[in-house]
């Protein structure tokens, strides 16, 4: 009787770890301007990754574009090279359902590519495919998984969004669902773009002139106030990790699944996805980082190199002069066994009582 009693303990404790599988930017082709969609209309383009995506508890992504037939575009291209608006057919959400996603980041500054109303009839898509998303003000996702009450909201410094760069109103929101759920899930849409943008500056970021936020400061303040897991999207290549207060934060996770009209020449091919476990109070438990690498014309496949793993882990020990994790060849990670009570080049900001 005992035994059966501990089993079952042990079993319901098992049930309630929450795996989540994070991955960068999406877009799965754009037929505006020009037809740029897969060969094979996308069929394959994640094949490879799948199975990892829906072995994960929740699957979450960052969806660059809209998803919508027709609309009137933002603005106009004069130069179909250079048009940098993307809009994927309607059916292109059927395949983010089934190669295992579940929440998608509507949070970026290609979500308005077709104005609000191409944001609007994109959650609409999303939600006939059973996708959970959150991007535009008031659009928070939360569901129940593992007997765990679940919330994620993203932000982004773009209009109408949760604001990233106003971070007193951004940890009143999180700590409103964090009284509200088990576990809540941040993404950001933030920082500088490009290779020069890999090493996290501890201060106020800017590209072509948008404020772009201080993410570090932000990710710790909605920490402070009740996130559990912060994952970043925004300079379209890979950045560093941080474990604060028991928290994980992946600073940016690079492009994933981009098809024609966003580069992956170098280090914006790597392709990083994320699988973590969280306990049911929230606290990181163990990570993997899954090495895959972007090779046109086709989409994500294991990479042998391993390069995700190492530029993370290398960027990581680079941002904060310490070891922070303990890898394995696998990419399996857990926290280091002695961690620096203070990280970073800036003063400590907490929320005032």
């Amino acid at each position: 009787m005992i035994l059966a009693w501990s089993c079952a303990l042990v079993a319901s404790a098992q049930e309630q770890v929450l795996s989540v599988a994070a991955a960068g930017d999406i877009m799965l082709g754009t037929n505006y301007p020009e037809n740029r969609l897969p060969d094979d209309d996308g069929a394959s383009f994640l094949a490879a990754v799948a199975p990892v995506l829906q072995a994960a508890d929740v699957a979450i992504g960052n969806l660059e574009g809209v998803i919508l037939d027709g609309g009137e575009p933002a603005k106009t291209c004069a130069n179909p090279d250079a048009c940098f608006l993307f809009r994927s057919p309607p059916r292109y959400a059927g395949l983010l359902r089934a190669a295992g996603f579940d929440v998608l980041s509507l949070a970026n500054n290609h979500a308005r590519d077709f104005g609000e109303d191409g944001r609007t009839a994109t959650m609409a898509v999303l939600d006939d495919y059973d996708l959970r998303h959150s991007g535009r003000r008031g659009d928070i996702a939360s569901w129940q998984q593992n007997g765990l009450r679940l919330a994620f909201i993203a932000f982004s410094p773009t209009r109408l969004s949760y604001l990233l760069n106003d971070i007193p109103t951004a940890m009143q929101e999180v700590a409103a669902l964090a009284a509200a759920h088990d576990i809540v899930i941040v993404s950001f849409h933030g920082g500088a773009e490009g290779p020069a943008a890999m090493d996290l500056p501890f201060e106020e970021e800017f590209y072509f002139g948008e404020t772009r936020g201080e993410v570090v400061r932000f990710a710790r303040a909605v920490i402070d106030v009740g996130a559990d897991l912060v994952i970043g999207h925004g300079p379209h290549v890979p950045r560093a990790m941080e474990l604060y207060r028991d928290r994980l934060v992946a600073y940016s996770l690079g492009n994933f699944a981009t098809y024609y009209g966003v580069s992956v020449a170098g280090v914006a091919g790597v392709a990083p996805l994320l699988v973590v476990d969280v306990a049911p109070d929230g606290r990181f438990l163990s990570g993997r980082i899954r090495s895959a690498v972007q090779i046109r014309p086709g989409g994500p496949v294991w990479d042998t190199q391993q390069r995700a793993l190492e530029l993370i882990r290398d960027l990581t020990e680079r941002s904060f002069g310490t070891v922070l994790f303990e890898f394995d060849a696998d990419g399996g990670f857990t926290a280091a066994a002695t961690l620096p009570q203070q990280l970073g080049s800036f003063e400590y900001f907490s929320p005032q009582p």
